[in-house]
């Protein structure tokens, strides 16, 4: 998972590729107060660095954040003090209570290595929804819409660094390989490291199974988010 080395730059690299986590964050606001206007708590499952939860938590009376990375969780603690954060993974936490909204946005769900963890840990998201709550979650790319041997270049200036990034994505049965070199240079030196991630590549139906089976009601919203969509759901009642 994420490493300390990209945690220190992850904002500073995905705001420059044009990710805008306040205006996903009002979108997801949006949504949510269309289904249920009175939803006061929230959790982000796979919050990072918490930059969603920074408008989020103008927008709901509490918030917590869960992630597996610590060093990103660590991120977000200096940015958002007084909030619960967790490290906990998504598929077997428990935080011994329930939410109004819960959110697993920026692909968190396709680093779970096989559908069968994805059902686990969107079931774990379900226990810790209240009965009339709203689950949403970001996919990452479809099978037919990934993009195999793609390559992603970029060169970002801020935070007093200069970073460049080379990606090269990779397709395998079920799955799919994103490796990235990042250069580093600040006033310290330059420092060069490598990350690669495995993210499943599952099919709209399986999404939708799979919160079937947690026993949401779901749909899929295509073309919001970045073009992935949107899986927005509802616990029941009791």
């Amino acid at each position: 998972m994420f490493a300390q080395q990209l945690a220190l730059i992850y904002d500073l690299v995905y705001k420059a590729r044009g990710q805008d986590f306040r205006v996903e964050s009002e979108l997801v606001t949006e949504i949510v107060r269309a289904r249920h206007p009175s939803a006061a708590s929230l959790l982000d499952v796979g919050c990072g660095t918490g930059e969603h939860l920074l408008t989020l938590c103008r927008r709901f009376g509490h918030v917590e954040g869960i992630d597996l990375s610590e060093p990103m969780v660590e991120v977000a603690r200096d940015k958002l003090p007084g909030t619960v954060l967790h490290v906990a993974d998504m598929r077997d936490f428990s935080l011994g209570r329930t939410f109004d909204v819960v959110i697993s946005l920026s692909t968190a769900v396709a680093y779970l290595p096989s559908p069968r963890d994805l059902a686990t840990a969107l079931r774990q998201m379900v226990r810790h929804l209240a009965p009339g709550g709203v689950l949403i979650v970001e996919p990452w790319y479809f099978p037919d819409t990934f993009l195999d041997g793609h390559i992603a270049a970029d060169v970002v200036r801020g935070d007093g660094r200069t970073v460049s990034r080379v990606s090269h994505t990779r397709r395998f049965p079920g799955s799919a390989r994103v490796d990235s070199h990042y250069v580093v240079a600040d006033p310290h030196g330059i420092e060069h490291f490598t990350e690669s991630h495995v993210f499943g590549l599952w099919t709209q139906g399986q999404y939708l199974d799979a919160l079937a089976g947690a026993g949401c009601t779901a749909e899929y919203l295509p073309d919001v988010q970045s073009g992935r969509g949107l899986f927005v759901a509802e616990r029941g009642l009791r």
